[in-house]
């Protein structure tokens, strides 16, 4: 099986070394390319397409934010991690609805890295517990809804997708067989007329459907 392909982007050098070291571990993982800034991202993507990207917020240049909005412009499979200091709410939704797959916060990237690649591998979107939190409390705290006539299953799992849960958390949490999660949530991108977990999860919060 080939390793996952993984671009970096993030100006703290020190910091990517210690993510090169750590994906260096395992062999289901490989750094195809590191850069201190995203100013040039929509290039080095296209010419060396990764299967993930771990981007830092705030770079000089280009902010990761506005680096996912050009990638998304022409690949939309691509997972990107966001990886920052910041855990307010604005640069948390901004993230996600430029079309992130995830969201870390740097003091948790030792432990949870691994765990969060191999979760949007996995079509599960990739959010810290304290960052999944913010974003439903986000949500719930808008009174903007969009009427797509979910049933209340539906509602269920598209509220468990925004949390950062994958598919087989979802089955277990709901006590469901896998395929039938598939199927609900088939039901759930076609109603909102998206192709991927995290276009899903980008347009409920952005929405503010759950």
């Amino acid at each position: 099986m080939m390793p996952t392909m993984i671009h970096i982007y993030d100006d703290n050098a020190s910091l990517r070394h210690s993510l090169e070291e750590l994906l260096s571990l395992s062999d289901e993982f490989t750094v195809t390319a590191s850069f201190d800034n995203c100013t040039k991202a929509e290039t080095e993507v296209k010419n060396n397409p990764p299967d993930v990207i771990l981007m830092d917020i705030d770079m000089p240049g280009m902010t990761g934010i506005e680096a996912v909005k050009k990638i998304r412009v022409f690949n939309k499979k691509v997972h990107i991690i966001m990886l920052t200091v910041f855990d307010d709410n604005n640069h948390i939704l901004d993230a996600i609805c430029a079309g992130a797959s995830g969201y870390l916060l740097k003091k948790n990237v030792s432990e949870k890295l691994v765990p969060a690649i191999k979760e949007v591998l996995a079509e599960g979107a990739s959010l810290s517990p304290s960052v999944a939190k913010m974003i439903i409390a986000s949500m719930q705290q808008s009174a903007a809804k969009h009427e797509y006539d979910f049933t209340k299953r539906e509602k269920e799992i598209l509220t468990l997708l925004c949390k950062g849960n994958s598919y087989k958390m979802i089955a277990s949490e709901l006590n469901i067989a896998f395929e039938t999660v598939r199927s609900y949530i088939k039901k759930i991108y076609e109603k909102l007329q998206v192709h991927s977990a995290t276009e899903a999860v980008s347009k409920a919060i952005n929405e503010r459907l759950v």
